[in-house]
């Protein structure tokens, strides 16, 4: 039996909906297969309790795993229970939440039991982009089971309890859980399988925010909700934050509020969502820094695009997209990781973010906060791949790549030959960086629309969203881009 049953399935559901708002489907359903004289276990609601109720005033539907019941197993019924749940939220347009703590497969129902794992992916995989998918795994999430957190939008792990694994860490050659524990909550969020990690109240409280800022399904369009914050509200610390983007895009949010997604998986690029005037936006950052408690810094990063860094956005992205929520990105980039770990796979991991920011038709707008060059400052929501409105702060730069490798190429046979090289490499640096590098050269080509003041972001962002509320957009017609 699970070592998670203290906390029954019933309270977890309670612990997410509002209070008396839970109402049960299927209570009655039993296995009715007779093999192995499973009747004999006598498996109330087949390990699964299923139903409907609401978070803030918004209908969800819900599952949670009784581990208590054949260990929380799945079989013909169990699995019979959650596709059924999936098509009446399909029909309603809510999202769908799943709560895990399972054994896995229920071996007395063999090939009647996969057939129910194949069923909920399908489910899964019919809902995908249509209506919002949240799971959360309190104890064991093992094996096929595995598949349904990655088939879902968000992933929550409990921090000490929850187990997320394809194969068990003993299965795995040259491994044993005491040497590297790959099912812990610590492993699969920093390899980026889940979105966040905390103890069953967090998770409680991180679901209900989800559930209150995302759109309910994919037609209703971004969240609506009403917000005192002032408008035009001066972020006077921006440019002491952008260094740590996760805080930058605190201080831009409405009363401060940051949902980042995947804090603990390729911490160079921050996702996660934020409102401005009570609209939900999707937002995309760079960050060169992590600061801790006390204001130093903890942690620290290239302004490079990595492989997971690419992935995880475009990851991101794609879900905005699908449920028309606008996106900011806070551009800060130089050019790309360059190991040749990452050269393995960097190329296809920029294309699938450059196709994400072309191919998403929501509003999308552009801060470049830094430095943006080259090719990875392209593949980051630049005008030229669709960025409705691109704002640049004063001391931005922005161009091929930096100002004094420019000139040290450009100019290689002139300073060779010069008596004061480092004199000729600045005045040359100079030269190039107010022609090409400068943000009020990119300005002048069009390539930014306004150059800002880091404390004026908010107010600028704000207009820009407020003005591209109505945004349409006609593109070719096709089943689905292959990138």
């Amino acid at each position: 039996m699970s070592n998670t049953t203290q906390v029954s399935a019933r309270t977890r559901i309670e612990s997410i909906l509002d209070d008396s708002s839970f109402v049960e489907i299927g209570a009655g359903i039993t296995a009715r297969a007779t093999d192995f004289n499973i009747q004999e276990k006598k498996a109330l609601t087949d390990g699964v309790i299923t139903g409907y109720g609401v978070i803030n005033g918004n209908l969800v539907y819900v599952y949670s795993q009784d581990a208590s019941v054949m260990n929380g197993s799945i079989g013909e019924m169990h699995a019979k229970k959650i596709e059924g749940l999936y098509d009446m939220a399909m029909k309603m347009g809510a999202p769908v939440i799943g709560l895990i703590d399972c054994a896995g497969i229920r071996l007395q129902e063999a090939t009647d039991a996969l057939n129910g794992f194949g069923a909920i992916y399908n489910k899964m995989s019919m809902a995908s982009g249509v209506i919002p998918q949240i799971t959360a795994v309190y104890g064991k999430c093992g094996g096929g089971l595995a598949v349904l957190a990655g088939l879902s939008d968000f992933t929550f792990i409990e921090e000490k309890n929850g187990k997320l694994f394809v194969n068990s860490p003993n299965a795995l050659e040259g491994n044993y859980d005491s040497k590297l524990d790959t099912a812990s909550a610590k492993f699969q969020a920093e390899a980026g399988v889940v979105d966040f990690v905390g103890d069953e109240e967090t998770i409680a409280n991180g679901v209900r925010t989800l559930v209150s800022i995302l759109p309910a399904n994919n037609e209703v369009g971004a969240d609506l909700t009403e917000s005192n914050d002032d408008l035009n509200r001066v972020c006077s610390s921006m440019s002491l934050e952008i260094e740590d983007a996760a805080a930058a895009l605190t201080d831009i949010a409405d009363d401060n509020m940051f949902v980042e997604v995947k804090p603990d998986f390729a911490k160079e690029m921050v996702t996660g969502f934020i409102q401005i005037d009570g609209t939900t936006i999707g937002a995309v950052a760079n960050r060169t820094a992590v600061f801790d408690d006390n204001g130093e810094k903890s942690e620290k990063f290239a302004a490079r695009l990595t492989v997971d860094g690419a992935y995880k956005a475009a990851d991101f992205v794609n879900f905005c997209n699908a449920f028309d929520i606008p996106v900011l990105t806070l551009t800060n980039v130089t050019g790309f990781e360059a190991t040749v770990r990452s050269e393995k796979a960097i190329a296809k991991a920029i294309a699938k973010l450059t196709y994400a920011f072309a191919n998403a038709d929501v509003p999308k707008v552009n801060v470049i906060t830094g430095e943006a060059y080259g090719s990875a400052y392209i593949a980051m929501n630049s005008k030229s791949i669709g960025a409705d409105m691109t704002y640049a702060w004063k001391n931005a730069s922005i161009g091929m790549m930096d100002a004094n490798l420019a000139a040290k190429i450009m100019y290689n046979d002139e300073i060779a030959s010069s008596e004061e090289v480092n004199d000729t490499i600045a005045k040359k640096a100079a030269e190039y960086a107010e022609l090409q590098s400068s943000v009020e050269s990119a300005a002048a080509r069009g390539y930014v629309d306004t150059v800002i003041n880091p404390e004026d972001t908010r107010k600028y962002v704000a207009a820009a969203f407020e003005m591209l509320f109505t945004k349409r957009e006609d593109r070719p017609v096709k089943k689905h881009g292959t990138v």
